[in-house]
């Protein structure tokens, strides 16, 4: 894993990008070269002309193919969605490129070369793919992983490789070291619990470790040794918190295994004046483009509700924003009037038998979400950030989530990371895992991460996931 502004990215994944904006590009040139085949082209294919077509193209082909999810972890499967989405990606990529032309002509190139840099852009990223599935799955690539600690945080770290087999492909468990002159626990397999046969680093050596995950709760009084630790972090040995080594390889932060004092010490959860600058122009110019591009639709959406329900269009209901301050946030109206009528509110439901027949189609596409660009536009959210929450859900999860109100230390958005990684949740339960990926996004967050966020947003309003 490797960090680009804050937010953890598979080193794998960043070299298969790197390798494709490579074929990318040289596909455009080799596209030219034959094309004009048999004159003189040398002079040609030089020329700034080409090499910004090419760059252009490029750059349009991994964001469709960023758009339909070709790099995530969770993606690299090898199956046949797995290259359904790719070759829904370069469709969606080819009309793109149609459309710059269109609004564009100076950068046309003729039918010709495009044909011919797709037809070559597409074989050689598909074989890269298929060249890239199957390296990933090689147990020589795996990571391997030596935990330190035996309790029920050390387990979780068993129970995460057996759970994500995105993550399980990267490592492989060596086992587990308790601290010495510690009873042992019963938290982790007998069969995975490693003997004190010489030091830490001794031990790291023996089975070929790569990383070493510090999962013990008590440090001062839980045997710990900082000179072992340091010891092997100097030989080369990436040295973990399991505090950090969650957050990396999951892209949350793990209630369980969290304490004050990380989120004290860690480097996130960072604000400043020149960052909320650059947000604040990032959020009114997104919201803008979408305003324009998405009118035909908000007024057959509204003509729909008016159609089927009468008046109101649309729904204001109060929010919780950032520092606990409570705003209005505006909404299409996807559910019958006076759909609370019990007089307290109400978690939304699967088949929830209060939405309306075009309530339950907008839900479904996240349209109903479009009229909160209002509130982007007034300051009230941001386009990307947690989702904001009802006061009266919002201080009966406090009450039961730690750490549950330090999600409230940005703006609401109308997308987020908690959306595009974990589907749409009803319960406490829920709330927590929600919590998990809201509480990464408050310390990691960049422009950068809002980016990945929009386009995985992309994906799933394409595919529909999550929505209720």
């Amino acid at each position: 894993m490797i960090r680009l502004f804050r937010h953890y990215v598979p080193v794998q994944l960043v070299l298969l990008a790197a390798a494709e904006a490579a074929i990318l590009i040289l596909s455009m040139y080799l596209a030219v070269a034959l094309r004009f085949a048999g004159s003189d082209v040398t002079e040609y294919l030089l020329a700034g002309p080409v090499a910004a077509r090419a760059v252009l193209f490029a750059l349009v082909m991994l964001a469709t193919m960023t758009a339909f999810g070709m790099f995530t972890r969770e993606s690299q499967t090898g199956d046949w969605a797995y290259y359904i989405r790719f070759l829904a990606s370069f469709v969606a990529g080819g009309i793109a490129m149609t459309l710059i032309f269109y609004l564009l002509p100076a950068l046309h190139f003729g039918r010709g070369v495009m044909a011919l840099a797709f037809l070559f852009a597409f074989v050689g990223t598909a074989l890269t793919r298929i060249i890239f599935v199957r390296l990933v799955d090689m147990n020589a690539l795996k990571r391997r992983l030596l935990v330190l600690g035996a309790g029920t945080r050390a387990a979780h770290v068993g129970t995460l490789l057996a759970q994500e087999e995105s993550i399980r492909r990267k490592f492989h468990l060596v086992g587990y070291l308790a601290p010495e002159n510690t009873p042992h626990h019963s938290h982790v397999p007998r069969e995975k619990l490693l003997e004190h046969d010489g030091s830490l680093l001794a031990i790291a050596y023996r089975h070929s470790v790569d990383e070493i995950v510090v999962a013990i709760r008590d440090r001062r009084n839980g045997g710990l040794s900082i000179d072992d630790l340091l010891e092997c972090k100097l030989e080369g040995i990436e040295v973990s918190d399991i505090s950090s080594f969650f957050e990396r390889e999951t892209g949350h932060v793990q209630l369980d295994s969290l304490n004050p004092s990380w989120m004290v010490f860690s480097d996130g959860f960072r604000r400043t004046s020149a960052k909320s600058t650059a947000k604040r122009i990032f959020d009114v110019a997104v919201s803008l483009l979408l305003l324009a591009a998405t009118l035909p639709i908000t007024l057959l959406t509204a003509l729909l509700i008016v159609i089927e329900s009468g008046m109101p269009i649309f729904y204001r209901q109060e929010r919780m924003g950032e520092c606990g301050q409570v705003f209005g946030v505006l909404k299409f109206r996807s559910m019958r009037q006076n759909a609370e009528q019990v007089g307290q509110p109400q978690w939304a439901k699967k088949n929830d038998d209060r939405v309306t027949r075009v309530g339950r189609v907008i839900r479904k596409l996240r349209i109903d979400e479009l009229p909160q660009v209002i509130n982007v536009l007034k300051g009230d959210m941001s386009f990307v950030g947690p989702r904001p929450e009802r006061p009266y859900f919002v201080q009966q999860l406090a009450d039961q989530i730690p750490f549950y109100l330090n999600r409230h230390t940005v703006k609401p958005g109308i997308t987020g990371w908690a959306q595009i990684r974990y589907p749409y949740g009803s319960t406490v339960e829920d709330a927590v895992r929600k919590l998990q990926y809201d509480l990464y996004y408050a310390k990691n967050h960049s422009l950068f991460l809002d980016m990945i966020i929009l386009f995985q947003t992309a994906q799933v309003v394409l595919f529909g996931k999550g929505a209720r």
